[in-house]
C-alpha cells in the first residue's frame, strides 16, 4: 500500500467545489508515471515488471473504488465522465494505456527482433495504447484542470506519434504530434517546483532524436545516418523505440556499404568474402569497435564499455556461424575451404582479443573496488580471490589465443608478433595473479605461503621486464605497471617475513598467557589434566 500512496504527492484534488460533479481533479502526470516507471523495471529497460506492476496497479484500482466487471460472465464496464468521481478512475484509465505501451515495447525487446506476428501484436498494443490515452485525454479536459489536461493532451500526443513512429508511415503527422508534445513540455518546465522542471526539460530532449529522425524522413533535415549514434547514445525509457529504428536504419546502410567489402585483412593476409551476411556482421563488429577505440572511448561508461563488448561479440559469432554454415557448403572445393577456414581464425583470433580486452577492464572495475571501504550498507567489496579467478580466466583466453595464432602453415611476421605479446600477457597474468594470491594468503594469516608467492610475484615481474626490453615494445603503460608490480611484490614479502617472525617470537609468550587463564575447576582444567597425564605416561613408556 505504501508504493500505492508514493504518487500522492504527484495528485491533489479541488474540494472548493461543493458539487462532486464539479470537482477538479490535478494529477502531475509525467511525475507519477516517471516515478512508477524508475522504480518498477524501467530503470533497467525491463518491460516486463512494469507491465506486471501496471496489471496489479490496475486490480488493486478495481477493488477499491469496486468497478469490477461481474462475478462470473463478463461484463465490461465504461469510464465515462459521469462516474469519474474521484482521481483514481483517471488513473485506472492512464495506467491501462501504460500496460499497453508496456507490452508493445516488451516485444519490441526481443532478442532477434519481432516476426510479422509479433509485428502485428506489437502495433496493436501500441493502438490500444492510444485509445486510452486519448480517451485519458477527453476525461482531462473535462474533470481535471488546465495542467492536468495540458498534460494528458501531451501524453496522448506521445502515443500516437510513437504508434505512426512504429508503423514508418505518416510521418507529417508524426513530427506534428511529437512537436505538439515538445511544446506542451516546453511550456509547463517553466513553472512548477524543481523537480517538475528537470522532469519535463529531460522529456523535451528525449523527444528531440524523434523529432529529427522524422524531419530527416521526410526530407527536411541534412543530417547523415552516422550523425544519428550520437543521438541515440542518449538514455531514456521515451528513447527505445527510436533505437529500435536507429539500429534498422544502421543494419540498411551496413547493408549497402558491405557490397564494397570483398576482402577481410588481418595481420598480413587477404581473405574474399563471398557471403552478405558475413560481411555484415563483420562490418557491424567493426563500426562497435570504433566506440571502443575512437576519440570518444575516454568518456564511455565501465557499464556502457560492457554492453559494447557483448555486442561484438555477438556480431563476430554472427560471422563465425555464417563462414562455418559456408564451409559445410562448400564441398570439395579447397581452395574455397582455405580461404574460408582463414576467415574464420582470423575472426576467432579478433574475438579472443576482445574477449582478454573485457576482461581486462573486470580486473580494472575489482581492483577499484579491492581497497573500497563501505560506505553505503549493500556495496560489494572485491576480495583477492575475486582478482585470482580474473586471472585464471585472462591466462586461459592468452593460451587459446596464442595456441590459434600458432597453428596453421604460411604464418607471416604479423602473426608472429602478436604471439610473442600473448606471451609477454601471459607472463605480467601470472605476475599479477600470484600477487593477489599471496594477498590472500597474507589475509587468512599465512605467513609462509604470502612470502613464497610474493618471491615468485617479484622473479615472473622482472622476467616479463626483461622480455618487455628485448621486444622493444613501446607500451609505457605496461611498463610502468610491471616495474610497480615489481616494487610491491619485494615491499610485500619484506612485511610478511617480518610479520612471520614477530609472530614466531610472541607465539611462546602468548601460549603461556593462555596457559595462565585456564581454570582448573571447569572444562580447561580437565583438557589440561589429560594433557598433563599423557605426557607423563609417554615419558614413562619410553
Amino acid at each position: 500500500m505504501a508504493r500505492e500512496n508514493g504518487g500522492a504527492s504527484a495528485m491533489e484534488v479541488d474540494d472548493s467545489k461543493s458539487d462532486p460533479s464539479m470537482q477538479k481533479f490535478s494529477i502531475n502526470v509525467l511525475q507519477l508515471l516517471k516515478s512508477a516507471q524508475m522504480q518498477h523495471g524501467l530503470r533497467h529497460g525491463d518491460y516486463t515488471r512494469y507491465r506486471r506492476y501496471c496489471t496489479a496497479r490496475l486490480r488493486r484500482l478495481y477493488r477499491s473504488l469496486k468497478f469490477t466487471h461481474g462475478r462470473g460472465r463478463y461484463a465490461r464496464k465504461a469510464v465515462t465522465e459521469s462516474c469519474v468521481t474521484e482521481v483514481r478512475f483517471l488513473h485506472l484509465v492512464l495506467y491501462t494505456a501504460e500496460r499497453a505501451w508496456s507490452h508493445a515495447m516488451e516485444k519490441r525487446q526481443l532478442s532477434d527482433g519481432p516476426n510479422s506476428r509479433q509485428r502485428i501484436h506489437l502495433i496493436g498494443r501500441l493502438r490500444k495504447a492510444v485509445k486510452w490515452a486519448t480517451l485519458f485525454s477527453q476525461l482531462c479536459s473535462v474533470k481535471g484542470d488546465s495542467r492536468t489536461s495540458l498534460e494528458a493532451e501531451a501524453y496522448a500526443s506521445y502515443m500516437k506519434a510513437n504508434l505512426l513512429f512504429e508503423q514508418d508511415r505518416n510521418w507529417d503527422t508524426a513530427l506534428m504530434n511529437f512537436k505538439s508534445a515538445r511544446a506542451v513540455y516546453e511550456e509547463l518546465g517553466k513553472y512548477g517546483d524543481l523537480e517538475n522542471q528537470v522532469l519535463c526539460r529531460e522529456r523535451v530532449e528525449e523527444l528531440e532524436p524523434s523529432i529529427r529522425y522524422c524531419l530527416h524522413k521526410i526530407g527536411e533535415s541534412n543530417l547523415q545516418t552516422s550523425e544519428f549514434l550520437h543521438i541515440g547514445e542518449m538514455e531514456g525509457p521515451a528513447l527505445d523505440l527510436f533505437k529500435a529504428k536507429l539500429e534498422a536504419v544502421m543494419a540498411e546502410a551496413r547493408t549497402q556499404q558491405a557490397a564494397s567489402l570483398t576482402e577481410f585483412h588481418w595481420l598480413g593476409h587477404k581473405f574474399p568474402i563471398s557471403n552478405a551476411k558475413t560481411r555484415v556482421a563483420i562490418l557491424k563488429a567493426q563500426d562497435l569497435e570504433k566506440d571502443l577505440h575512437g576519440p570518444a572511448a575516454e568518456s564511455l561508461s565501465s557499464e556502457k564499455r560492457l554492453t559494447v563488448f557483448d555486442k561484438i561479440f555477438a556480431a563476430y559469432n554472427e560471422a563465425r556461424s555464417c563462414i562455418r554454415n559456408d564451409l559445410v557448403s562448400a564441398g570439395n572445393a579447397e581452395n574455397v575451404k582455405d580461404d574460408l577456414n582463414g576467415l574464420d581464425k582470423a575472426v576467432s583470433a579478433l574475438l579472443g582479443q576482445r574477449t582478454i580486452e573485457r576482461n581486462q577492464l573486470l580486473v580494472s572495475i575489482a581492483k577499484s573496488k579491492l581497497t573500497k571501504r563501505r560506505e553505503e550498507k549493500n556495496e560489494k567489496v572485491t576480495k583477492p580471490e575475486e582478482l585470482v579467478r580474473l586471472y585464471d580466466l585472462l591466462l586461459q583466453n592468452t593460451s587459446d589465443l596464442c595456441d590459434l595464432l600458432t597453428s596453421g602453415r604460411d604464418q607471416k611476421p604479423e602473426e608472429a608478433a602478436l604471439a610473442e605479446e600473448c606471451v609477454l600477457k601471459t607472463l605480467v597474468f601470472q605476475a599479477e595473479r600470484c600477487f593477489y594470491l599471496a594477498l590472500s594468503y597474507g589475509l587468512a594469516g599465512k605467513r609462509v605461503e604470502a612470502y613464497v608467492l610474493y618471491c615468485r610475484a617479484r622473479s615472473l615481474a622482472e622476467e616479463a621486464l626483461q622480455r618487455y626490453d628485448s621486444s622493444g615494445s613501446s607500451d609505457e603503460v605496461l611498463q610502468r605497471e610491471l616495474k610497480t608490480l615489481h616494487d610491491e611484490s619485494r615491499s610485500n614479502s619484506c612485511i610478511e617475513h617480518a610479520k612471520g617472525i614477530m609472530e614466531e617470537v610472541k607465539g611462546p609468550e602468548n601460549l603461556s598467557k593462555k596457559i595462565s587463564t585456564i581454570s582448573l575447576s571447569g572444562t580447561d582444567g580437565k583438557v589440561l589434566f589429560l594433557l598433563l597425564y599423557t605426557k607423563e605416561k609417554t615419558q614413562l613408556e619410553s
